[in-house]
């Protein structure tokens, strides 16, 4: 059972000065099917430079989206619960599947029949995650590492995977930032 998340979201009054806006859950929270992790959705950006007005919230947005918006960034805390024994052993489809509840069924890579777990996915992006509790097992197409409370991984548009093998709960902060890929990665 995933455990709260606090959000505080500050603002501007109509002098200027700071204020608190906001202090609560997030808005957004969604479990995803089966073994699935917990999607804290905590707040998102559509433009760089971020615009920064008095009292303005989160722009507004449907359902989980997995991608930073263009242009955008994007933060989150997942809780990734342990893998139950063989979910390395999912099929294609239903891997699949859970990529499209969090409109991103095109990152997917896991079909491809040398994908090293079946929730290999490729996103345009640099990614931080912050391991807040618990320890997570990173994936990539050659290697993989654990990584624990205190780490932090910069993905850089790589494939990877995450598997939490370690039996307890594992949360981890995404820092998501819009990327483009050079040098023929596409």
């Amino acid at each position: 059972m995933s455990k709260s998340l606090r959000r505080i979201v500050t603002g501007h009054n109509s002098a200027g000065q700071a204020v608190i806006q906001s202090d609560g859950v997030p808005e957004r929270i969604r479990k995803l099917s089966g073994p699935g992790p917990t999607f804290f959705e905590v707040w998102n950006t559509r433009e760089t430079p971020a615009r920064i007005d008095r009292s303005g919230g989160e722009p507004v947005e449907e359902g989980i989206q997995l991608l930073p918006p263009k242009n955008g960034t994007r933060i989150r805390v997942l809780d990734f619960p342990p893998e139950p024994q063989g979910a390395a052993a999912i099929d294609a489809a239903t891997a699949l599947r859970h990529f499209a509840e969090i409109g991103a069924a095109s990152v997917s890579t896991g079909a491809s029949g040398n994908a090293r777990h079946p929730h290999m996915h490729r996103t345009q992006s640099i990614d931080y995650g912050i391991i807040l509790e618990g320890e997570i097992t990173l994936i990539v197409d050659e290697g993989e590492t654990v990584v624990r409370a205190g780490d932090i991984v910069i993905q850089r548009g790589t494939n990877h995977s995450w598997a939490n093998r370690s039996g307890r709960n594992c949360r981890v902060a995404f820092i998501l930032i819009d990327g483009q890929f050079v040098d023929g990665l596409r």
